[in-house]
């Protein structure tokens, strides 16, 4: 589980995020969703420390993000950030291959090698990973670096905007497979969305923000309602439940 608490971060005098309490349930994939400037992809990166916690807690299954040691912390959560940038003459392979490294500190084992290339597989790119990465679409790189996360084999992951640059099919094979990942070895995975969709049809639990606030949080079913919708993206849509899924129908 990851406990926030009292949380509040604020960058050159502006509140980013305001008195965020809440609890990511473990096992589950989790969406962060809101409109734009929320505040979303600042909690994630507080989660993974990659910024300093300036106030309140956050625990990732027991663990005080602000004392654990990094190598212990980089074998329980992976973070896949919007901003990736490597050097353009690593092959696809080459660069999965780096999310093994808190593991084997430079020294790879047999087993390292078969993560890496599970990971390359389950992301659907065994057909270019002899490829370099500046020789590949946005999409396929996308991609790419999140085979790395996922290499990385944590119980938490954490994806931010993860279906940037990808098309319709990818970006539903990239959720259907995050799922399956969870489902099948109770994997934690947290992830940001634009698309309310994609979260009704994967996400186990959602978690709205607005203006650096929690507005609501809960079971995917309990959250998509007129009221919530309307309360986290200021805007009416319709609700209608097809088969066993909700969905937000926002585009008239």
């Amino acid at each position: 589980m990851i406990d926030i608490r009292s949380v509040s971060h604020a960058l050159h005098g502006q509140t980013i995020l305001s008195d965020i309490s809440v609890q990511l349930p473990k096992g589950k994939v989790t969406a962060l969703v809101g409109p734009n400037g929320a505040g979303k992809s600042t909690l994630l990166s507080l989660i993974a420390r990659l910024q300093p916690l300036q106030k309140g807690t956050i625990e990732v299954d027991g663990l005080d993000v602000t004392q654990t040691p990094s190598k212990q912390l980089a074998k329980t959560l992976a973070i896949l950030t919007q901003s990736n940038q490597l050097a353009s003459r690593l092959t696809v392979a080459d660069l999965v291959a780096f999310g093994r490294f808190p593991h084997h500190q430079g020294r790879p084992t047999v087993e390292d090698n078969k993560l890496v290339d599970e990971a390359i597989e389950s992301l659907e790119l065994t057909s270019i990973r002899h490829r370099f990465i500046d020789e590949i679409s946005g999409g396929q790189r996308q991609k790419a670096f999140v085979a790395m996360a996922y290499a990385q084999d944590t119980d938490y992951l954490l994806l931010d905007e993860p279906l940037n640059n990808l098309d319709m099919k990818s970006a539903r094979t990239l959720m259907q497979r995050l799922g399956s990942l969870s489902a099948q070895s109770s994997k934690t995975i947290v992830v940001v969305l634009h698309e309310i969709n994609y979260a009704a049809l994967y996400a186990d639990w959602i978690v709205g923000l607005k203006d650096g606030r929690l507005v609501a949080n809960g079971e995917t079913k309990y959250f998509l309602t007129n009221e919530t919708i309307e309360q986290v993206f200021d805007m009416q849509a319709d609700i209608h439940d097809v088969g066993e899924h909700r969905f937000v129908m926002h585009y008239r």
